[in-house]
């Protein structure tokens, strides 16, 4: 499997992060850059004033992708995500926002942005926040009242993730038809091997997953496409294309399905707590998930 370096290539326009989004947990749309759910933690660093603090970007974090029948890993360098932290405020973004990469919204603006150089120094130290060094950090001004009373307050958003376009450092390798060295072949086939052993996943969910999966996307298409998140809806596409997924979004899908059930009335195909509660998988997801977890936990 390929591991790709997203880099900025400034002889091309609109290169660079253009928004960031408050989400519940990580995207995975090829425009959207996201950080592991173990990564994502906001620091509420003045709830009078309405200020969050968190990480938008780790350096040399791989970042599983999807095109497809394709599949890759994608990650930034160092030396990307300061330059990318550099062109977001250069470009004057810092009061461009989304809501789980969905919606637009306003009154969001970042205040702070700087790239961590010292581990126990840094300011996000002092939150706990432990991230490495070369992540770029920001605080954010949350002026919106609905984001701060119905997402920031009821923990519904739980970190950043970034929107942005950059180049892939694999076609510019090919258009300059660059061979690589026995060396760097080597070195490639290590990374390989190290993402296969940090990112296990599964794909043994039972078929009635994905369709139960199926069935919501096709309930939620005859219903305007107006139900869940795009956490969720994203979560249905995985599920439908049984795409492998980790051992966070089995505990994810546990814990929502846990709480969503309530909800479902299979007689009632229009109410969006049924359409949810099937784009997540449904019952056979939920039974699924209890005995994966236990599984693994036994492992």
């Amino acid at each position: 499997m390929n591991l790709i370096e997203l880099i900025i290539d400034e002889n091309e326009d609109m290169q660079g992060v253009e928004a960031i989004s408050v989400v519940e947990s990580p995207a995975i749309e090829s425009d959207f850059v996201a950080l592991k759910s173990e990564e994502i933690k906001l620091a509420e660093i003045n709830k009078e004033k309405r200020i969050l603090m968190g990480a938008v970007l780790i350096p040399e974090k791989p970042i599983y992708r999807r095109n497809g029948e394709d599949e890759y890993y994608i990650y930034f360098s160092k030396d990307t995500v300061v330059k990318a932290s550099q062109l977001f405020l250069k470009n004057g973004n810092q009061g461009n926002s989304t809501l789980e990469h969905s919606k637009v919204i306003e009154g969001l603006t970042v205040v702070e942005s700087w790239i961590v150089e010292d581990l126990t120094k840094d300011k996000s130290a002092l939150y706990n926040l432990n991230v490495p060094l070369g992540t770029w950090m920001a605080s954010i001004k949350v002026d919106n009242d609905e984001i701060w009373n119905d997402y920031v307050k009821t923990g519904k958003v739980k970190g950043f993730s970034l929107e942005g376009h950059f180049a892939d450092q694999l076609e510019k390798k090919k258009e300059l038809s660059k061979v690589l060295t026995e060396e760097e072949e080597l070195i490639e086939k290590i990374k390989e091997i190290i993402l296969k052993t940090e990112l296990e996943s599964y794909t043994d969910y039972p078929d009635a997953v994905s369709n139960n999966a199926k069935r919501g996307i096709e309930l939620n298409e005859k219903n305007g496409n107006k139900c869940a998140t795009q956490v969720g809806k994203v979560r249905a596409q995985q599920l439908a294309n049984k795409e492998p997924i980790s051992e966070e979004t089995i505990k994810r899908m546990f814990s929502y399905l846990s709480r969503a059930k309530e909800y479902y009335n299979e007689n009632d195909t229009e109410a969006c707590g049924t359409i949810s509660y099937l784009l997540w998988g449904g019952d056979s997801a939920l039974s699924w998930a209890e005995r994966k977890l236990e599984q693994i936990t036994k492992a």
